[in-house]
């Protein structure tokens, strides 16, 4: 039997050891970024030896200036942004909805149309690419915008829906109900308290397409001819063997994720619903 001494102690234990945990965690998951971008500002006398420095020694801005003048990373920078941020919108514009739908139907239900959302994700990227490439091909849609941004859409859609739906189960319907009884259509309601209520899911859905579909690499690789993704245009690059312009590319690649995460992040707040009904 567990007495409550045992379990202060426990939690005094944990408690102690949370931050020591976090910042052994947070070294490990840190480091090999830091490492890919020493190795793009480093000359190559720091990284061309047998004991490499942990700390840069010799600065240089010279791999980055090569990938900036090469000319092949703006057009590959303009087409994932571009999609990332579109298959974004178009995303959540379609997900959330659906996802207000489902998380309001009954429980079966709603658990039998989520298993079957998580189903179209139980097949691997290449099998569904391939037949995807084969009609995109029919359809004028390889190496286009339109045709790599359906195609992530395919990929993400299951999955942000999933995320909505838990979000929206948290609303309760008393607080439309509430609105309603006060004038507002069903719209209004869903507009101006079911939607900002659930900004903080809706904050994670867009964060994790954006980022899915930024570093998307299987459909680009099927779908382009030309117009290569960044990722797909990093992947050569790593192929060429050069290590300090892959390096380069590599954290030109991470930037954008950092500044898309650290502006959706002031939307990750708990305790939206506190205080929203009393009695």
């Amino acid at each position: 039997m567990v007495t409550k001494q045992d379990s202060d102690l426990l939690a005094k234990v944990i408690k102690f050891l949370f931050w020591p945990m976090a910042i052994l965690v947070m070294f490990f998951l840190l480091v090999p970024v830091y490492i890919m971008v020493k190795v793009s500002l480093s000359a190559p006398q720091d990284i061309l030896t047998q004991h490499p420095p942990f700390l840069i020694h010799n600065f240089t801005w010279n791999h980055w200036l090569k990938v900036l003048k090469s000319g092949n990373l703006w057009l590959p920078f303009q087409k994932s942004f571009v999609v990332a941020t579109i298959t974004t919108v178009i995303a959540i514009m379609v997900a959330a909805p659906a996802a207000y739908v489902i998380s309001r139907m009954p429980k079966k239900v709603r658990y039998t149309v989520i298993l079957s959302l998580f189903f179209t994700r139980m097949f691997p990227e290449v099998g569904i690419a391939l037949p995807i490439a084969v009609n995109f091909i029919k359809l004028n849609l390889l190496d286009t915008y339109t045709g790599l941004i359906l195609a992530h859409l395919v990929k993400v859609l299951p999955f942000i829906a999933w995320i909505l739906v838990g979000t929206f189960e948290t609303i309760p319907e008393d607080l439309e109900q509430a609105a309603m009884v006060d004038g507002a259509s069903r719209w209004t309601a869903l507009t101006k308290v079911v939607f900002p209520i659930s900004l903080s899911g809706i904050a994670v859905a867009a964060i994790f397409t954006w980022l899915e579909s930024w570093n998307e690499f299987t459909y680009a690789l099927y779908l382009t001819l030309s117009q290569r993704s960044l990722p797909l245009q990093t992947y050569y690059y790593v192929l060429r063997g050069d290590w300090f312009q892959s390096a380069a590319y590599s954290t030109i690649l991470t930037i954008p994720v950092a500044l898309v995460t650290f502006l959706l992040q002031r939307y990750l707040k708990s305790g939206y619903l506190s205080g929203a009904i009393k009695g």
